[in-house]
């Protein structure tokens, strides 16, 4: 989306087509008949185009949509988005986007008036450059919304160790729950020591998901939970998301799975 924005802006009415409603396939399809690139994308979009209509044709045509497939055999399907930007999708995946772009901005006096971004001696390179990276990954499986899963909160973390712990012992539903594990000596049994490794997983992935990005961790951090307690040493973790950065405190005892009956 982005990329068709860029591409869009003060875009000259001739190049976007009088009559033509999709102004970026428009574009590619002018680019196509002077650069080959191009035109072999126009020809990969327009066959998933008819691919996509034949598909919604057929009686048994309801099933859901789901990701572009560009290097299978088979019929691709194509979630909305992908349809709604299949131009700039399609060269993406077929790794040829920022040479087209690129060819554009050698180009632009043909397509863009002079105050576009892709006219621009500075702006239209980099953004070429850009897309350079992008172009170089292999788009074989895409992470969606549902695909992620939950970051378990600490209290939930807790009740698992005591449901499947084998020391776990009734509480009262008032009170927080134990861990549920006893604290290991030289003689403790091998149970003991993959039950503690597998707390420490547990309690570790607090700290480490597959939304966020660890910035900055350190351990033995002292925090205070109360005046009349002495600090509690614990590890500290700084995460970056697509929209906040959070701070995370753990207690080396929790992370090392040792907290026993502890509140």
């Amino acid at each position: 989306g982005v990329v068709e924005a860029c591409l869009l802006h003060m875009l000259k009415r001739r190049a976007a087509g009088f009559l033509r409603t999709d102004k970026v396939a428009a574009l590619f399809t002018k680019v196509g008949k002077t650069y080959a690139i191009a035109g072999d994308i126009c020809k990969k979009v327009q066959e998933l185009q008819q691919q996509v209509e034949s598909r919604k044709n057929q009686p048994n045509g309801q099933e859901p949509l789901k990701r572009q497939g560009s290097t299978t055999s088979k019929t691709p399907v194509l979630t909305p988005q992908a349809i709604r930007h299949i131009w700039v999708r399609t060269a993406l995946i077929e790794k040829v986007l920022d040479k087209i772009v690129q060819y554009i901005v050698d180009n632009c006096s043909k397509y863009y008036e002079k105050e576009a971004l892709l006219a621009d001696p500075v702006c239209g390179p980099i953004l070429a450059s850009l897309l350079v990276g992008p172009c170089a990954l292999e788009y074989t499986k895409l992470k969606t919304a549902d695909h992620y899963w939950t970051d378990p909160s600490a209290d939930e973390l807790v009740q698992r160790h005591r449901i499947h712990g084998v020391h776990s012992r009734q509480d009262s539903p008032s009170k927080r729950p134990a861990l549920g594990i006893r604290k290991r000596h030289s003689s403790g049994s091998s149970s003991e020591d993959r039950f503690a490794a597998s707390a420490r997983e547990y309690v570790e992935s607090l700290h480490q998901n597959s939304r966020t990005h660890l910035l900055y961790g350190k351990n033995n951090v002292l925090v205070q939970p109360k005046d009349d307690l002495e600090a509690i040493p614990g590890y500290l973790s700084l995460h970056q998301s697509a929209d906040s950065l959070t701070l995370k405190w753990t207690p080396n005892q929790l992370m090392n799975g040792t907290l026993g009956d502890s509140e």
